[in-house]
């Protein structure tokens, strides 16, 4: 088996995740997964792909991923697994596809608009 790239994308982050045979190391951006994301549950959702399809420590994963914050980069990551691993093999798709692991979440911050606030709050109203 050869090296298995995909990307996956999540508010503002981006992550690229390189999958190869091996024992179950993942590394992201030079880091041990868990030294990268100290939250336990942070670390399940990315480990969570791996326990849907019952392929614990096979693969070695190696994950560049850049934006936004560390949930953002966790359900990027997360996105990226799923879709390697059903390059891997098809059958993960039905499984993968049920806990919408592959479903692209599209909800981004929306923007400032000028003589607000923030993007819809607004100041407060006086009518005298």
């Amino acid at each position: 088996m050869e090296m298995i790239n995909a990307i996956g994308r999540r508010k503002s982050s981006v992550a690229r995740v390189y999958l190869t045979k091996g024992e179950g190391k993942i590394v992201i951006n030079g880091k041990d997964y868990k030294a990268y994301f100290p939250q336990v549950h942070v670390q399940q959702s990315i480990t969570d792909p791996f326990k849907t399809v019952s392929a614990e420590s096979i693969y070695d994963l190696n994950v560049n991923v850049v934006g936004g914050g560390f949930k953002g980069q966790a359900e990027a990551v997360r996105m990226a697994i799923s879709r390697a691993l059903v390059k891997l093999n098809e059958d993960f798709r039905k499984p993968l596809k049920d806990k919408k692991y592959l479903t692209r979440d599209a909800r981004e911050v929306e923007r400032k608009k000028y003589g607000k606030p923030k993007a819809r709050k607004s100041f407060q109203f006086s009518k005298r």
